[in-house]
């Protein structure tokens, strides 16, 4: 038995990587592959001694045995994938690995566009230890809400997985991981041309001034949990004329406190003076999200098990440059045919007064503006979400389930343009070749927002 954690799961080349592992075997390697279209094995430590350390909970500091590995200079901006390995195994490299770990080599703003990993939702799920934000959430005082340690096994890969039921179309790995959502959307980018450089969202935390070597920063899959200086330091980078594609949903859902240096999440998700790292309600933050995406999860809603009823998305703004050569006609609907279907398992929307599913007109609500939605929002497609969906959420002047629910892709400019595909699967569609005209949405929004 091998597992292991990153002090830090961000480096930038020529910088320590401190790897800490704990293994019953006598010694143990590391080989360690850069993940572009597919691995690219990039280096292959010399057997190091093993030691046995025991696991603690999901809220402490693991203090496990350390090792330090060299980031060569030449390293490019990646994601890479550290698997551990005992002697007499040989076991292929794989994103769903539990004797494997996930780290990324930071760039220098040689490219326009860079690529944000959700680790804090990573980690939000990971239920390694034995508990997580949502089964067994360790209690903090200080600031009070659930607590969960960055240093531990999980986090994107290994470890004891994600918590969260099985993706009814997808179980080759499990949701909030790597390998779900941005291992695909990245190796879709690589191979058709793009030379995304990585970020973590604590790398935003940290410096919220880095996103200003980019003129694009792209957030994929699955993208929940921010701290105020992420939110912060997105805000600014597009006030400053910085451009974001949120090909992701229930983004920027929950407010989390990063402490213990930075090794350390807490978010307070209810309690007797209700939900106070929820975002929108003046009962929690008093910010609606939907001011930095245009969308928002309690305008949605998510579909977690089972096979999900949509129409798919129907087209609001034919004439918009983000449609350009996909043939879509107004009312048209698109992405309802394939496997997963585009819609879900969680989706952001806008505020809607109105949604004709015969015609596939949506309306947007007047109440918009009290809602957070950005001035010139412009809705480009909806879906309507029915009584059938597991969850509906509560929110201003509704209660659960009440009114119009509805995924919603949409663009605003601010300084900078803000485009969001308002669901969580995006990146399961684009790759798996089924839908042509999500391909050539994505190509039309990357290419003209990273042009600045």
């Amino acid at each position: 038995m091998i597992q292991g954690y990153p002090e830090r799961a961000s480096v930038t080349p020529g910088e320590t990587l401190v790897l800490h592992v704990s293994t019953d075997a006598t010694r143990f390697r590391v080989r360690v592959a850069r993940w572009t279209d597919g691995f690219r094995v990039m280096h292959e430590t010399p057997w190091l001694p093993g030691v046995p350390a025991a696991p603690s909970t999901p809220d402490a500091d693991w203090e496990w045995p350390a090792y330090e590995l060299d980031v060569p200079r030449n390293w490019p901006s990646a994601v890479y994938i550290a698997q551990l390995q005992e002697p007499d195994t040989a076991a292929p490299l794989s994103l769903v690995d539990s004797s494997s770990m996930l780290f990324v080599v930071r760039g220098a703003g040689e490219s326009g566009l860079v690529y944000k990993i959700p680790l804090a939702t990573y980690h939000a799920y990971n239920r390694t230890g034995g508990g997580c934000f949502y089964i067994n959430p360790p209690r903090s005082q200080s600031p009070p809400g659930s607590k969960v340690s960055l240093h531990r096994p999980g986090g994107g890969i290994g470890g004891e997985g994600a918590h969260g039921a099985a993706d009814y179309y997808d179980a080759s790995s499990t949701r909030q991981t790597f390998a779900h959502w941005d291992a695909r959307f990245i190796r879709w980018l690589v191979t058709n041309g793009y030379a995304p450089e990585l970020c973590t969202d604590f790398d935003v935390h940290a410096d919220p001034q880095l996103l200003d070597r980019y003129r694009l920063m792209i957030s994929v899959g699955h993208d929940e949990y921010w701290s105020e200086a992420m939110r912060e330091g997105v805000e600014r980078f597009v006030a400053r004329g910085g451009n974001v594609a949120f090909f992701s949903a229930n983004v920027c859902w929950w407010r989390i406190h990063v402490i213990d240096d930075g090794t350390a999440m807490v978010c307070h998700q209810g309690g007797p003076t209700g939900k106070l790292d929820q975002w929108w309600p003046a009962t929690g933050v008093h910010r609606p999200e939907d001011s930095v995406t245009g969308v928002s999860y309690r305008h949605g809603g998510g579909w977690w098990d089972g096979p999900r009823r949509t129409r798919g998305y129907a087209v609001q703004a034919p004439q918009h440059w983000a449609f350009a050569g996909t043939g879509l006609r107004a009312g048209e609907y698109f992405g309802s045919e394939t496997c997963p279907p585009l819609v879900g398992y969680e989706c952001d929307g806008a505020p809607l007064d109105h949604f004709d599913a015969t015609t596939g007109r949506a309306r947007l609500a007047c109440e918009c503006a009290r809602c957070g939605t950005p001035d010139g929002f412009r809705m480009l497609a909806a879906s309507v979400l029915d009584d059938a969906w597991n969850e509906l959420p509560e929110r201003e002047s509704y209660a659960s389930t009440s009114g119009v629910h509805a995924a919603v892709m949409g663009i605003y400019s601010r300084g900078g343009t803000v485009f969001t595909a308002g669901t969580t699967d995006w990146a399961q569609v684009l790759v798996s070749g089924q839908e042509p005209r999500v391909e050539r949405i994505t190509r039309n929004v990357v290419e003209r927002l990273v042009r600045g």
